[in-house]
């Protein structure tokens, strides 16, 4: 099922069927789930991050092109904060040109520095923030277009947690490069609210945690299905690393460790907000521990099912509100008494 009359710039740049982004999920976005999201009609990203070794991800990326049946897919690209010694990010951006990637999707800081080595290669830029403020700095380095993902978003909700309404609404007012809106987007309804206020498409992450190709332990996506739009956690706000994640007891300590020291660094909470114990998290399905990514749209994870069939429940909901949007037009507009 497709919204054929629904042509956006993100539509039609990416060849898709529905305006919607499967935004890359940190150890989960790999060959299988990115795939799954080609064929069925939408757009999603390998996470590089989630292949550190050069020949794994030069492979990952092999493999999902030969799953795709010819259908789009990108490489996610997370840029730390700040530059480290030994960073490799460039090594990253050449790797996925050589390999003929056309569309990558970045985050972490601006991306000014690697343009001239996507743009070279004629590599299509998302570029992924918190806040409008971040995106009209992304549209001045010259990328094709971003994301804006807002305060009730799984992962890094950044530190202005602007919510998703107020950042889709401002962005039609500050940008004139294609936008796309996450945070807490899990229902057809919310793209076409989305399409209303000025955005070409959406974002969504937490909404597949229960694709049937994602590779998650049954544990795991069970937890998702049980957890509600309450059942989150912000923490790492003191370290200026704001995360939404399920919460457990990860969670409750390291707000815990936060409130209780104020002076408390990102390496005194490592021990516990290592990557690692999310990814153990994903493979076993212990869910207690681990700082597991996970908004608002928690409250639409109701059942695993194929990819296909979630892009075709959104669409169906999304013609159910364009059916709603049609009835309201017989009305005569409202006119205030005498």
């Amino acid at each position: 099922m497709t919204l054929p009359f629904l042509t956006t710039a993100v539509t039609k740049t990416y060849g898709i069927s529905i305006p919607v982004i499967a935004g890359g999920l940190m150890w989960l976005s790999d060959a299988d789930y990115v795939s799954a999201a080609a064929r069925a009609g939408i757009m999603s990203f390998i996470t590089a991050a989630s292949f550190p070794e050069p020949d794994a991800l030069r492979a990952e990326i092999r493999k999902c092109r030969s799953l795709c049946d010819g259908a789009a897919f990108g490489v996610n690209v997370s840029m730390l904060p700040k530059l480290v010694p030994g960073e490799k990010t460039a090594d990253v951006f050449r790797l996925i040109a050589d390999e003929g990637v056309q569309f990558v999707e970045t985050s972490g800081r601006n991306p000014e520095e690697y343009m001239p080595i996507l743009k070279d290669a004629g590599i299509m830029v998302l570029h992924k923030v918190p806040s409008v403020r971040y995106a009209v700095k992304a549209q001045s380095v010259g990328v094709d277009m971003v994301a804006i993902v807002g305060a009730e978003c799984g992962g890094h909700p950044g530190m202005d947690m602007i919510g998703t309404m107020v950042n889709a609404a401002t962005a039609a007012e500050r940008l004139t490069i294609p936008y796309l809106i996450g945070g807490g987007i899990g229902h057809g309804s919310q793209i076409i609210a989305a399409l209303s206020m000025g955005a070409s498409g959406v974002v969504m992450g937490t909404r597949f945690l229960v694709a049937k190709e994602l590779n998650a332990h049954a544990d795991y996506k069970a937890r998702m299905m049980e957890a509600t739009e309450r059942d989150t956690q912000l923490i790492m706000h003191s370290v200026r690393n704001t995360v939404r994640a399920l919460a457990n007891e990860t969670t409750a300590t390291v707000a815990k460790m936060e409130q209780d020291n104020p002076g408390v660094t990102i390496s005194d909470l490592l021990p516990h907000i290592s990557g690692q114990h999310g990814r153990a998290a994903y493979a076993t399905g212990d869910t207690s521990r681990g700082v597991l990514s996970a908004g608002h749209a928690l409250a639409f994870v109701d059942k695993v099912e194929p990819m296909a069939q979630i892009v075709d429940r959104l669409t169906q909901e999304a013609n159910a509100a364009l059916a709603r949007l049609s009835a309201l037009q017989s009305i005569a507009p409202y006119q205030e008494s005498a």
